[in-house]
């Protein structure tokens, strides 16, 4: 059943899951075609009487051409000459995933079903076609340095121009605004989602394989905190490690263990920041110019230039997900060093020589992780009148990379937690036992000496996939 976009409202965050990740068409509701209608006969009404009014007005993108070019009206001749498509396909690189791309031309939407964009609603539709199962354009993840997102919008929506033939003012409202940095942000934000639970079950797992105290996830700690995240976090991991082994280690467990609860928690609550970003991102109007429909004040309307295309959001939230990643991959990394070297699991390890290998791996990508979570700034700027960029691609770029490192060290930590329980004969809590079926079943206990980087980036692969369910 398709997405009906009726109106910027329905831009939300579930409905980019349905059409980006789950691959759902997009439908205009109705009223679209004839409030686009509207706004666009308003507009051109606007355009003629300013340019009757003053022959040298300018209106950017309409009577100038675009940049550094609008400070000047386009001759008559320039205007027939200029090409029927886009101009700026000029990134290059490994592409985004085409989920992030179908997310790319659903938030295009937001611009355009309210009338700010002052297009025909054909163009809309068209938009909207894009999504209905076909491949899409290739767009690069790189390379995107403008001060909006003129680069990646013009892969996306280049044959598009061509084929459907643009009318005054349509080719800036496919390239101008910030679709994608909505996109990039919204398709962290849902990765955070399945990636706090993968966690939270991963490390709840090593907990029981050292048999911690569970006073450290007593829930009598949440309102002595007085934070929402936490109290969320320790609730998740006293559910999940209920029923688990009664005889448990007499001391208190190493910081790493002891922490979880607040760095869990932190975790959450950038998860949460992310999705407020991205649902407040989805719904913006984001174009420039932007054309506001008459009033009894303004009877003709207004064409408005703004800096709307510059997510300002996006990035710092991206950056909080990486950074939250990137001190859980360290504090995961510091399990799988405790379930070595712990007088409580160390002697159910030290006889697989073939495992002892993984720890400089979780290290390896620990370290890989920290390097990644570099905060993300505003660029030393660019060309002409785009003197400040967006960097939404980048901070994406290393929030996935930091992403993908966690998964690996939490891959290798369900696989030493599920060894060391299989070596005790100790059955998990009720609530991790089909999860630790699943890390079974794609690393299959080590009863020999065996090469385990198959077992391990299978089962990396495994929980990447479930990170994007």
């Amino acid at each position: 059943m398709p997405v009906t976009v009726s109106s910027r409202a329905d831009l939300t965050l579930d409905a980019f899951r349905r059409v980006a990740w789950e691959g759902e068409a997009v439908a205009l509701g109705a009223g679209v075609e004839a409030r686009m209608d509207r706004s666009r006969a308003a507009f051109e009404r606007f355009v003629a009487a300013r340019v009757a009014e003053d022959p040298g007005a300018l209106l950017y993108g309409v009577t100038t051409g675009p940049g550094d070019a609008g400070g000047a009206v386009i001759s008559d001749r320039a205007r027939e000459t200029r090409p029927a498509g886009l101009w700026t396909a000029a990134s290059f690189g490994e592409p985004l995933p085409e989920r992030v791309v179908r997310g790319i031309a659903f938030a295009r939407l937001a611009n355009f079903v309210g009338g700010h964009a002052a297009v025909r609603p054909a163009l809309a539709a068209a938009v909207a076609a894009m999504l209905d199962g076909d491949p899409l354009p290739v767009v690069p993840a790189r390379g995107n340095g403008s001060s909006g997102e003129i680069a990646a919008l013009g892969h996306l929506f280049g044959e598009l121009a061509e084929r459907l033939g643009l009318e005054p003012r349509e080719k800036m409202a496919l390239v101008n605004g910030s679709p994608a940095a909505a996109a990039l942000v919204a398709d962290a934000a849902l990765a955070g989602r399945g990636r706090t639970g993968l966690a939270e079950r991963t490390l709840a797992l090593s907990v029981e394989a050292l048999r911690a105290p569970l006073d450290a996830y007593d829930p009598e700690l949440a309102p002595l905190w007085g934070d929402e995240h936490e109290a969320a976090a320790l609730a998740s991991l006293g559910g999940l490690l209920a029923g688990g082994a009664p005889d448990r280690l007499r001391h208190q467990s190493p910081v790493s263990f002891r922490v979880l609860p607040r760095v869990l928690g932190r975790v959450r609550e950038a998860v949460t920041h992310a999705e407020q970003t991205a649902t407040r991102s989805l719904a913006s109007v984001t174009d420039n110019p932007v054309f506001l429909e008459p009033t009894a004040e303004r009877p003709l309307g207004a064409f408005v230039s703004n800096g709307g295309f510059h997510n300002d959001r996006a990035h710092p939230a991206l950056d909080g997900l990486a950074h939250a990643w990137a001190d859980l991959a360290y504090v995961a990394q510091r399990h799988v060093d405790q379930l070595f070297q712990h007088p409580a699991t160390a002697a159910s390890l030290s006889d697989s020589w073939t495992l002892k290998p993984l720890h400089t791996v979780a290290a390896g990508y620990a370290e890989e992780a920290r390097t990644l979570a570099q905060t993300t700034v505003l660029g030393v700027g660019g060309f002409g009148q785009e003197d400040v960029t967006s960097p939404a691609f980048l901070a994406w770029r290393k929030a996935q990379g930091v992403g993908d490192c966690l998964d690996r060290i939490l891959a290798i930590l369900a696989a030493l937690a599920s060894h060391v329980l299989g070596a005790g004969d100790q059955s998990p809590p009720p609530a991790l036992a089909g999860f630790l079926e699943e890390v079974r079943a794609e690393f299959p206990p080590v009863l020999t000496a065996r090469p385990l980087a198959p077992d391990a980036e299978r089962l990396a692969a495994a929980f990447s996939a479930r990170v994007m369910r």
